[in-house]
């Protein structure tokens, strides 16, 4: 098997060879045309091999560089395909809301799942995502990595900052043995919300190390609030985790001002990245390779 990390994925792309027992493991060339056209080019021949291709599609010159990366191990000789997106942009938009819209989410997986004989990726906005790859497609989870970082560190509760995550981090507090509550949210816009707490606590939380679980960090408005909110019930720490950080515009700035770590996942490329999810995409993938 061998391993191609696109540019989005380098390091995660070399961390997961390493979980499949050190598999050989290449950085293509890529180079833009006068014109702002992707050139890329992979090096060898894959005749008869497995290969696997690690990328995130955050950017839109991501995806440009996946769907070429596919075709380019394709044309090497490769006997099957399995392509790792870490962070599937676009997702968000899985259904259409006004008339006229396009199913996002729907046309990446199309496209993605072309050159690919299976599709892994991690924490995606909505599990039925994965209804619109007609080829077999696996979600990770980020939350065992984040587990694995945290019970290095003194605990004593974690949070969700709203309903929705509740699965998730219910999970988390399964793994670690620790109590858990979710926040009570109302979103005002697309960058401010009104956070609460629940009516119904696990325990006192003033004193606590408190841990703010989510799935993607985009502006940090809601971590903000929620540790802001917390720290009016005294808490003794706030650290904020995450799978996905994107931390756009000055996000990181502003949740590092309110609280004290933050912490996300490899799956993009951020100054909080301090757990790995290449075990556990390593797990499926040597599942699927020996199927």
């Amino acid at each position: 098997m061998h391993v191609i990390g696109g540019t989005a994925s380098t390091s995660l792309a070399e961390r997961i060879s390493r979980e499949l027992g050190n598999a050989p493991f290449a950085i293509p060339f890529t180079k833009r045309f006068p014109d702002g056209e992707m050139y890329v080019r992979v090096g060898g021949r894959f005749e008869g091999e497995d290969v696997v291709v690690v990328q995130s599609t955050r950017a839109d010159q991501d995806l440009i560089e996946l769907l070429l990366l596919e075709d380019a191990v394709r044309e090497a000789g490769a006997r099957r395909v399995f392509v790792v997106v870490p962070y599937l942009g676009y997702a968000r938009q899985d259904r259409r809301f006004f008339p006229g819209e396009p199913v996002s989410a729907r046309t990446f997986c199309r496209h993605i799942e072309l050159d690919a004989d299976a599709v892994v990726t991690v924490d995606l906005h909505s599990r039925q995502t994965l209804a619109h790859f007609s080829k077999p497609a696996f979600e990770a989870s980020g939350i065992p990595a984040i587990a694995r970082l945290l019970r290095e560190r003194p605990i004593d509760l974690l949070v969700s900052p709203d309903q929705g995550g509740i699965d998730r981090v219910r999970r988390m507090a399964q793994i670690l043995d620790k109590p858990w509550f979710a926040l009570q949210k109302k979103r005002l816009d697309s960058e401010h919300v009104e956070l609460s707490l629940p009516a119904a606590l696990p325990g006192p939380i003033d004193g606590k190390q408190v841990v703010i679980v989510d799935d993607v960090i985009s502006t940090g408005g809601t971590i903000v609030e929620a540790a802001k909110l917390l720290t009016k019930r005294n808490v003794a720490s706030i650290s904020a985790a995450c799978t996905h950080g994107l931390f756009l515009k000055d996000g990181f700035e502003r949740i590092k001002a309110v609280v004290d770590e933050v912490f996300s996942t490899d799956t993009l490329g951020n100054p909080a990245e301090k757990a790995s999810v290449a075990p556990d995409i390593a797990q499926i993938l040597l599942r699927e390779t020996a199927s």
